[in-house]
Formats: C-alpha cells, structure tokens, sequence
C-alpha cells in the first residue's frame, strides 16, 4: 500500500540523496502504516470485559435475576444453580465477543492500546527491519534508517553499530523533533525529509564521503 503520492515520495528521496552527498553514510527511510496488529491486546480488553461482567454478576445476581424474570414478564423463577452457572458463563462469552467485535473498529482499537506498549512494538519493529534490509549492509557498515508509523504515531532512527559507538541517541532527538513537528502538522514527506537533512548532517561530521564512496542501499522510500 502507498502511502504517500509519487511527488510526495520524491521528496523523501531526493532528501536522501541529497544529505548522502555529503556522507559515506547511508540513509534507508521506511514508512509503515502500523507496526503490529496488536491482536494480543484485543483479546486482553476482551477477557477483562468478560471477567468484569460475570464477577459483577456473582457479586449480585438476585439483583440481575430480578431484572430477568421481569424481562420474561414478571413471574418469579426459582434458578437453579447450573442455571445461574450457564448464565453467568452466557454473559462472560457475550460480553467477550462484544468487547472483540467493536474494537474491529480501528480508532477504538488503538485508542485502548497502551503508549508504553505502542513505543515497544514499533521499536522492535523498526528494529527487526533494520536487521532485515540495511544492518551491515554497506562496506563501513554505516547505514541508518529513518521508521515512522503512521498509526502509532512514533518514530524511530536505527543506526550501525559504528554510528551509534559514535553518536549517542540523544544527539538524533534534534532530528525527531524537527521531523514530527511537520509531522503533527500532516506534512508527512516534509517532516522525513527535515529528519533526513538532520540525520545527514550529524552523518557528515563524524563520517564524511570519500572520493571513492558508492551508493549501497536505496535512496527511495519503502512503504511496507
């Protein structure tokens, strides 16, 4: 899926292009739509609803029977204890189910989804294609990329390891900055290309290009 316009993503491009004339660094940008499908905490939300439900049920079931008999028109029924058993497991499964279907709706779904667990996914994530398609990947090992997550809202910049024995994670929280300030605003190919510019810069003070420098992985965005 695309998820930015061809001009859009020529942006992004060129931006690479552009701070890598400057660096024997290599930049990879990578825009995801979501990092997880975060199944796992649907099924949490859905078994603390129906756990909430039939505890509360078994706290005060005369009150919740009462309801029933006069919903089947107000003749008193003397439940049995299985009954009040399948009733209860009747409405944990109902609720269950219920809870699971609506968060199908996606807005709900990420508005339930923690932030500490939001930042994790997309870390590993970012992490798990970095290894995949620019660790160790060029002749210094000097590739670096650039995640975003449109629907997390986080980023994330992932470095070879002879960048980040040289350059602390603090110093790339300028790029971050400066890239979701666009971001926040929906300019999504200006705010990479500003974090790009950034990256490339702090690229060229520690790893400038040599006359023989090649380019080793692609300037293009990639869109998973």
């Amino acid at each position: 899926m695309a998820y930015l316009n061809t001009q859009d993503a020529a942006i992004v491009t060129a931006a690479v292009t552009a701070a890598e004339e400057t660096t024997s660094g290599e930049i990879v940008t990578v825009l995801a739509g979501q990092s997880d499908g975060y199944s796992d905490i649907a099924l949490a939300w859905a078994a603390v609803a129906a756990f909430t439900a039939m505890s509360v049920f078994a706290v005060w079931p005369a009150f919740f029977l009462g309801k029933i008999d006069a919903l089947m028109g107000g003749w008193g029924h003397q439940w049995t204890n299985g009954e009040i058993i399948s009733l209860t497991i009747a409405l944990g499964l109902l609720k269950f189910f219920a809870v699971w279907l609506i968060q199908l709706w996606q807005p709900l779904k990420f508005l339930l989804i923690p932030g500490p667990v939001k930042t994790a996914r997309v870390h590993a994530r970012a992490i798990s294609l970095f290894k995949v398609g620019a660790e160790r990947r060029t002749h210094g090992r000097t590739g670096i990329m650039i995640y975003l997550s449109l629907r997390e809202h986080r980023a994330e910049i992932v470095a070879d390891e002879p960048i980040a024995v040289k350059v602390p994670a603090e110093v790339w929280g300028e790029a971050m900055a400066d890239m979701l300030t666009e971001i926040k605003q929906g300019h999504i190919a200006e705010g990479m290309a500003a974090g790009i510019r950034d990256v490339g810069a702090v690229l060229a003070q520690h790893f400038p290009r040599g006359a023989d420098d090649v380019n080793e992985l692609p300037d293009r965005l990639i869109e998973v």
